[in-house]
């Protein structure tokens, strides 16, 4: 790809980016969210017509004019947010939009689950069933079954984004075995993700990409330090920085604003106990799987949990109600964001004011000049980009929808945020952004229960924390008295305690 530009109103997304990806290598696409790489990607996927430059494919010059036409080439593309649908099979997903027929009319059911079959094998998961429901699929096993739909096109190339975001340690491994075994056949990856060490382990080279032009092409993965390429993304020397966080006390002071007892769903996690006063970081760690966004889910009334109770300012929440927690200052950021936290064709006010509404309402009549003007006050003390609240929530980056999700708790007057993967998908300097803005948030009395899949941020942003291993709290301390390879010990071999 040489000089591509895409132009959308107001905005030049890419300025002349230049990428080169070379067969059976491992290219890394790096840069900071809104620095123009899902662009970049959906013009490759021909889902972007580029409005200037020169995409050439095996030597030859191409005009990608849809996914299909790409998907014909051998160019596969698989979204951080999976495409797949959840109520057909494996096998349909597979070949959905080219099923084996005959004639051209009759889809061969048979052929198309024998050849999933084979494709699953291939990949290293012949225990995922060609004729069950992608829905009662895990997230590693869905992923699993878009690689193997991208070659069952006899795919070239294959663009992963953001592939290992709801991976655990161990699903992360099996997805890297993958990838060589894809690269030693000769098929290209690009690999897009903000976990700079992932990098370092899987790729061959890198291209950096800043505002939407190309500040670095092909450096290579393993040599090149790890600050070099974060002061190339950012423009400036940053590195996985935390807020200062105030000085430990033995004990917290004042009240609970959030207290959890016994709280309890079965088959997902055991008893729960725990205590959030104003100002205080919480932090909850442990693997995909281990009951962490199960437990958020159930204080914020998502799931209606089979024992137990949750007390906010010492009153009983009713068990399963959302609006109960919300009317009592409870705020959820999901870890889906997009699919669970964002109206993505909304504009940004929309998106602030949807939980606040009813304070807009005149009369029965909605004020649209107050609900701007509440929005526009409410992204601007978060720093959120583009400084416009009527823009589509959909043209913004990954960190940026995130603040606007804070926002809309902000407005609403939360008292307790409960933040799941606050930074899933967001590139080093938009995370450091995000840290200091949920640090000042507790430091003007918010109470926030976190939870993370890295173990550094839930080590680096809590005051305490609570370490889970399937479904149970193994460990509680202070969060200055932990480490990394303590936590990880715990995680994987800990036994309950007190």
């Amino acid at each position: 790809m040489s000089g591509i530009t895409k132009l959308f109103p107001g905005v030049r997304a890419l300025d002349g980016v230049d990428l080169e990806v070379q067969a059976g290598e491992v290219h890394c696409l790096l840069g900071q969210n809104g620095a123009g790489k899902s662009t970049l990607i959906k013009v490759l996927a021909g889902a972007h017509q580029p409005d200037g430059g020169v995409i050439t494919w095996q030597g030859e010059a191409v005009t990608l004019k849809s996914p299909i036409a790409a998907m014909r080439l051998g160019i596969a593309t698989i979204y951080q947010e999976l495409d797949l649908v959840e109520g057909l099979s494996v096998a349909e997903n597979i070949f959905l939009g080219h099923e084996p027929t005959t004639a051209g009319f009759v889809v061969k059911g048979r052929e198309a689950r024998t050849r999933a079959t084979a494709l699953l094998k291939r990949l290293g998961h012949p225990e995922i069933q060609a004729h069950r429901p992608v829905g009662s699929l895990s997230a590693a096993q869905q992923q699993i079954v878009s690689m193997a739909r991208a070659l069952s096109h006899e795919v070239r190339l294959i663009v992963m984004d953001e592939p290992s975001a709801a991976l655990d340690p161990d699903e992360v491994n099996n997805l890297f075995r993958i990838v060589s075994t894809l690269t030693a056949d000769g098929v290209a990856v690009v690999y897009i993700s903000h976990r700079l060490e992932e990098i370092r382990r899987i790729g061959d080279r890198v291209t950096v990409i800043k505002d939407g032009r190309t500040v670095a092409v092909g450096l290579p993965a393993k040599e090149t330090p790890t600050r070099e390429v974060v002061a190339l993304m950012t423009g400036r020397n940053v590195e996985y920085v935390f807020p200062e966080r105030p000085a430990p006390v033995d004990a917290p002071s004042g009240e609970p604003v959030l207290r959890v007892e016994g709280l309890a769903r079965e088959g997902e996690f055991a008893p729960v106990d725990l205590e959030l006063r104003p100002g205080e970081i919480v932090g909850l760690a442990g693997l995909v799987g281990s009951g962490r966004s199960e437990i958020l889910e159930t204080i914020y009334g998502a799931r209606k949990p089979t024992a137990g109770r949750v007390l906010v300012n010492g009153v009983a929440l009713r068990p399963g109600s959302v609006r109960a927690a919300v009317r009592a200052g409870l705020g959820l950021a999901p870890e889906e964001r997009k699919a669970q936290g964002l109206l993505m064709l909304e504009s940004v006010t929309r998106n602030v004011s949807v939980s606040s509404l009813s304070r807009f309402s005149r009369a029965g009549w909605l004020d649209h000049a107050a609900e701007r003007t509440a929005a526009r006050d409410a992204v601007r003390e978060l720093s959120l980009r583009p400084d416009n609240p009527e823009v589509p929530i959909r043209t913004l980056s990954g960190g940026n929808q995130q603040k606007a999700v804070l926002a809309r708790w902000l407005l609403r007057g939360c008292r307790v945020l409960l933040l799941d993967e606050p930074t899933r998908g967001v590139d080093v300097g938009a995370r450091a952004e995000l840290y200091a803005v949920i640090r000042r948030l507790a430091d003007e009395g918010l109470a926030v229960l976190l939870v993370s899949s890295e173990v550094p941020e839930v080590l680096g942003l809590a005051d305490r924390v609570l370490v889970l291993r399937e479904g149970q709290v193994v460990h509680r301390a202070p969060a200055q008295e932990l480490d990394e390879h303590r936590v990880l010990d715990l995680v994987m071999e800990g036994s309950p305690t007190p």
